[in-house]
């Protein structure tokens, strides 16, 4: 017996002195594998990683984070230094800027750095989180100055990568410069993601912004109280149909001396073919990182072309299948009563037979759309007002009662707008 205690005794000893080792050497590939991950998953932000320097009870290692700005001829890079500390069970990175960091980002964080550490488990799961400083800057040139709050983000991550839980909290900023000011207040974010396959994933989330102002020299100022963007996305059909709907709300806007309020807007796709989809957005991924290419080579065009023939065909699959899309409720409160209406789009499901006679989109694409406003929203602003005569002299806007509506049907490659029908050309 004791004999058996003492080995089981030995072996858990050697365990727990060579797990700092072996967790180094984990850490080490999940952090080239994940590197890998972020630079595969899209074009417009490269990890790049120096020597990894690794130790019994930690390591250390350098590298670039690169920014390909379309915009620009040069990609923005960032020197990063990490330190890593080995556990039993698992790792922690600590990352900070390196210290020729360029002049405009360095001037930012005068005092405190911001602070990002990863926290990985043998068993494949991590916690990031990232702190960031107050931050207060006097452009003394231009006599503009930028006043932020410190702001805090954390990402709990499981399954390999599959699942992230994301919270970001970030109290306020206030930004004056001679052609603007602008301040926001108590910004928080909360966004669970599941990864779907390919480039589609589910998840649900919400955004909250509790005050926004915004004034222009001469101007009166904006201001938007209490947003909230909600947002869904999930699967039915054996994960083979998305669905996504997506809700923002407005407490109030203020114009000057008015407030009115409260509004909403909800957009919503529906029934769409998840493979279709992911070939749809990876084409679209595809086109954008094509047009990047400022020097216009002849890879870059016929990459563009390649692009947008797999859209085509993505398009083309998709309709097949039958979705909607659009936005079944808008509401818009005015001092003059409520701007209401609803657009949507959509294709039925097609059958082998009428998949294989299909020669575009739109060629059984359908579409409703009904919108009103009150009449004298219209006579208080006459800039709208000289927008929508022209529609009322057609006959596409009708008066009834105290409101002005515009109703349309889509079908048949037409569209009928209170009875004036308008063809329309085949585009899709």
């Amino acid at each position: 017996m004791k004999k058996t205690v003492v080995v089981v005794g030995v072996v858990v000893l050697a365990a727990a002195v060579s797990a700092p080792w072996v967790m180094g050497t984990v850490t080490e590939q999940q952090w080239h594998q994940a590197m890998s991950d972020v630079n595969g998953a899209q074009r417009f932000v490269r990890l790049e990683t120096g020597e990894y320097e690794r130790g019994y009870l930690g390591g250390q290692f350098d590298g670039t984070v690169v920014i390909d700005d379309p915009a620009s001829d040069q990609p923005m890079e960032f020197d990063y230094q990490a330190r890593v500390s080995h556990g039993i069970t698992g790792s922690l990175l600590e990352f900070s800027l390196a210290d020729d960091v360029p002049e405009e980002v360095s001037g930012l964080f005068t005092n405190d750095k911001p602070r990002l550490t990863l926290e990985t488990r043998f068993w494949g799961t991590a916690v990031a989180e990232l702190t960031m400083p107050t931050v207060s800057v006097v452009d003394e040139e231009s006599g503009g100055t930028l006043q932020s709050s410190g702001g805090y983000a954390r990402a709990d991550i499981s399954d390999g990568g599959a699942d992230v839980d994301l919270t970001v909290v970030w109290p306020g900023m206030v930004m004056t410069t001679p052609e603007m000011n602008l301040s926001l207040q108590d910004v928080r974010l909360e966004q669970g993601f599941h990864h779907l396959r390919g480039d589609v994933w589910t998840g649900e989330g919400e955004v909250e912004l509790k005050a926004l102002e915004l004034a222009f020299p001469g101007q009166e100022s904006l201001n938007l109280d209490g947003f909230n963007l909600a947002s869904k996305t999930w699967t039915t059909d054996g994960d083979n149909t998305l669905h996504a709907e997506t809700t923002a709300t407005l407490d109030s806007l203020t114009a000057g001396a008015e407030t009115f309020g409260p509004h909403r807007l909800q957009f919503v796709m529906e029934d769409l073919d998840v493979d279709s989809w992911n070939t749809l957005t990876a084409a679209l991924s595809e086109l954008q990182v094509a047009a990047m290419d400022q020097g216009g080579s002849p890879g870059a065009f016929n990459a563009q072309m390649a692009s947008m023939q797999q859209m085509n065909g993505a398009m083309m699959d998709l309709a097949a299948e039958g979705f909607g899309i659009g936005f079944p409720e808008i509401s818009l409160m005015t001092p003059d009563g409520e701007v209401r209406g609803q657009v949507m789009i959509g294709h039925p499901a097609l059958s082998d037979e009428e998949r294989a006679k299909m020669l575009m989109v739109m060629q059984r694409l359908t579409g409703e759309m009904d919108v009103s406003l009150p009449v004298a929203l219209a006579e208080d602003h006459p800039a709208l007002m000289m927008q929508i005569a022209p529609l009322i002299k057609q006959g596409m806007m009708t008066e009834e009662g105290d409101r002005f509506r515009l109703s349309a049907e889509l079908k048949d490659l037409a569209l009928d707008v209170n009875g004036v029908i308008l063809p329309l050309p085949p585009l899709l």
